[in-house]
C-alpha cells in the first residue's frame, strides 16, 4: 500500500470516528417536543370563562369560546365544568384584535384570498387560595397570535363572501392550536 493510500485510509477512519462522535452527542439529552404536559396532573376539572371581546367584530368571542370548549372535551384530558367554583383551574381570555385583510389577488385585481388574524390574551390559572385576590397562573400568553387564510369562493354567477364560515373554521384551528400550546407549554 502506498503512503498516499495509507493516509487516505487514516483520514477516512478519522472522519468516520468524528462522524460517530457527533452522532453520539446529538442523541444525548434531546427529545421531541410534545411528549409531556405542562399542566399539573391534579388539574382535572376546568371552567372556560366566556372570552371577552375587545374588537369590533360581533360574536367572534362566542365562536372562539365554543371552539375551545369543544376541543378540550375532545382531548379528554380535562372535564369541562359549568362553574368556576367546581373547577381546579379556569381558562380565561380576551380577544384583543380580529382582522381580515386580502392576501392574494386575481388577474382582475380583486382579492381572491383573505387572511384572518386573531390576537388574544389567554390565561390558565388555579383559583385563588383563601384570602388571596388571584390564583396561580399555570400558563399564559398575553399576545397569542393566530393566522389563517381563506379563499373567496365563486358561487354561481357572483362571489359569496365566506367570512362567517371562515371564522367558524378558523376558530376550530385556533382552538386546536391553543389547547396544544396549553398542554405542551409552548
Amino acid at each position: 500500500m502506498s503512503s498516499i493510500e495509507t493516509r487516505a485510509l487514516r483520514g477516512g477512519a478519522g472522519l468516520l470516528a468524528a462522524l460517530l462522535m457527533v452522532l453520539g452527542l446529538t442523541g444525548c439529552g434531546y427529545s421531541l417536543a410534545g411528549k409531556g404536559t405542562n399542566i399539573p396532573e391534579d388539574i382535572v376539572k376546568i371552567y372556560i370563562e366566556p372570552l371577552e371581546n375587545a374588537t369590533s367584530r360581533a360574536q367572534v368571542e362566542q365562536i372562539l369560546t365554543q371552539a375551545i370548549s369543544d376541543e378540550l372535551v375532545t382531548r379528554r384530558r380535562f372535564n369541562v365544568v359549568n362553574s368556576e367554583a367546581e373547577a381546579d383551574a379556569t381558562l380565561r381570555g380576551k380577544v384583543l384584535a380580529f382582522e381580515v385583510r386580502p392576501s392574494t389577488f386575481g388577474s382582475d385585481g380583486l382579492a381572491n384570498n383573505f387572511e384572518i388574524t386573531i390576537t388574544a390574551d389567554m390565561r390558565f390559572e388555579r383559583p385563588p387560595a383563601a384570602g388571596e385576590d388571584s390564583g396561580e397562573v399555570v400558563w399564559s400568553n398575553a399576545r397569542y397570535l393566530f393566522r389563517e387564510d381563506y379563499p373567496l369562493v365563486e358561487e354561481g354567477i357572483g362571489y359569496f363572501d365566506r367570512e362567517n364560515i371562515a371564522i367558524e373554521e378558523t376558530s376550530l384551528r385556533f382552538a386546536e392550536t391553543l389547547v396544544t400550546d396549553l398542554l405542551e407549554g409552548f
